[in-house]
């Protein structure tokens, strides 16, 4: 794109112009009542928190008093209380952290149909500590069970990236249950750790405002991972490696991955069939203008043959032969650096987010990718536990592989906005709403206007 040619601004800023009519009006229906004040010390709100939301979905004493066994009530366990059961198990060294995610999401302009459709996705993740349950010292065991139900969104917008990430996973298209986390991990000490097993690659490219796996902060996959390194990397698959932490946090992973994706299957009779993927992460945490942010190097080679766009849940392309190429590399970054923190509360504020990448064009539909935004927890007062986002993508489609898909339809570059306000109503349950303008790659298909609600509930 010849950036001295102002034409080639006109998509970029009428999607800006869309993307802050749609911020807008987002704003003004969920800020509506709420009063925003600012103010330097810790003094409460006139209206206690909790009494405002248990009102606010009716959750008085009665209703309180009325459910449940005598030691856990509905606003109690709606506010993050556990049973004894519950607190057994995790005494014993099991804890469960489990929700399901409901997306109700619609194509309201432009793209292929303009309907809304019904989605959702169970996310169901035990971490073991075995020394715990009599076994060796600093062993720990993660399964993650997923599953989807309902119709995505995805297709009826024309975008090459899913609007909606978590309404794809595990499995496109399948109702099934699938296994994608089964990781052994033995800490040497404080800050080293070796781990293999199946395991799932969302959580990396972490970031403190644009991650979430899709369900917590936002929707689109541009802003839930970096989405250069989809081609190189599959969903779940077997793998092992070692991490570098520093109080506990990851700051340098070195990672051996089977290149074909066995979300379906245990994939040890699968293993390095097509090759080997070797990922690392350098995320080095930084103290700018004396507030906390990270920068996060990666890089991933691939030795796998590409002959085809094997069909993804995380990037939606028609299954098509390229021209055979032997290895696929990626380099990736991102950034993450809060502008507020909350004096009261450290772990509350918010900050900038940003991410960049570069591929090889020959097997990988994107060449080229960045994104920026802003996000965190809200800035209304009372409302400190909602967060917020507002992002903008462009991806740079490869010239190499475009020519390939010219049978089904002509490509160019792509670029796209999201907005989300998440509403806390009570710490296990919480609904979001969301707004996203898309200029899909695809010269065939006109922007579309994505609306939808999502709601969060955690057992």
């Amino acid at each position: 794109m010849d950036l001295r040619n102002k034409s080639n601004w006109e998509p970029t800023i009428r999607t800006a112009r869309q993307l802050l009519k749609a911020w807008l009006a987002s704003c003004t229906l969920i800020s509506c009542g709420m009063v925003y004040a600012q103010s330097s010390d810790c003094t409460p709100a006139s209206m206690d928190e909790h009494q405002a939301v248990s009102t606010s979905i009716g959750c008085d004493a009665e209703s309180c008093d009325s459910w449940g066994s005598r030691d856990l009530t509905l606003c109690g366990w709606l506010d993050g209380e556990q049973s004894q059961i519950r607190q057994r198990f995790e005494e014993s060294g099991i804890k469960f952290t489990n929700n399901v995610t409901n997306f109700y999401y619609g194509n309201t302009r432009g793209g292929i149909d303009r309907e809304f459709r019904f989605a959702g996705h169970g996310d169901y993740l035990t971490n073991i500590d075995i020394n715990k349950l009599g076994g060796p010292q600093g062993q720990f065991l993660q399964i993650r069970a997923e599953h989807r139900y309902g119709e995505s969104i995805s297709e009826a917008t024309g975008s090459l990236l899913p609007p909606v990430i978590a309404a794809d996973l595990p499995v496109a298209d399948s109702n099934n249950v699938y296994i994608t986390n089964f990781l052994f991990t033995q800490a040497l000490s404080e800050s080293f750790a070796l781990y293999a097993g199946k395991l799932d690659t969302l959580d990396g490219d972490m970031n403190a405002f644009a991650h979430g796996r899709g369900i917590r902060q936002f929707s689109n996959a541009a802003f839930v991972v970096n989405p250069i390194g989809l081609r190189t990397i599959a969903y779940s698959t077997l793998g092992a490696g070692f991490v570098f932490l520093d109080e506990g946090e990851p700051i340098y992973n070195f990672l051996v991955l089977n290149a074909r994706d066995t979300t379906e299957t245990d994939g040890l009779s699968e293993l390095f069939a097509d090759g080997a993927v070797i990922s690392q992460e350098l995320r080095l945490p930084t103290e700018f203008f004396d507030l906390p942010g990270h920068q996060l190097l990666g890089a991933i080679w691939s030795s796998r043959n590409y002959a085809g766009l094997d069909q993804s849940p995380l990037i939606v392309l028609p299954s098509v032969p390229i021209a055979r190429q032997s290895g696929s590399w990626a380099l990736t970054y991102n950034f993450d650096q809060y502008l507020f923190v909350d004096p009261c509360n450290k772990n509350r504020g918010w900050g900038l987010f940003g991410r960049a990448g570069l591929a090889d064009p020959d097997t990988n539909p994107i060449h080229y990718f960045l994104s920026l935004g802003v996000g965190g927890n809200s800035i209304l007062r009372g409302r400190e536990n909602d967060t917020f986002g507002l992002g903008w993508y462009y991806s740079g489609t490869s010239d190499k592989v475009a020519p390939f898909l010219a049978s089904a339809f002509s490509l160019g570059d792509a670029q796209g906005g999201e907005f989300f306000y998440n509403v806390a109503l009570r710490k296990r349950l919480s609904v979001t709403a969301d707004t996203q303008v898309l200029m899909p790659a695809r010269h065939d298909v006109d922007t579309s206007l994505v609306c939808g609600l999502r709601a969060n509930l955690s057992f």
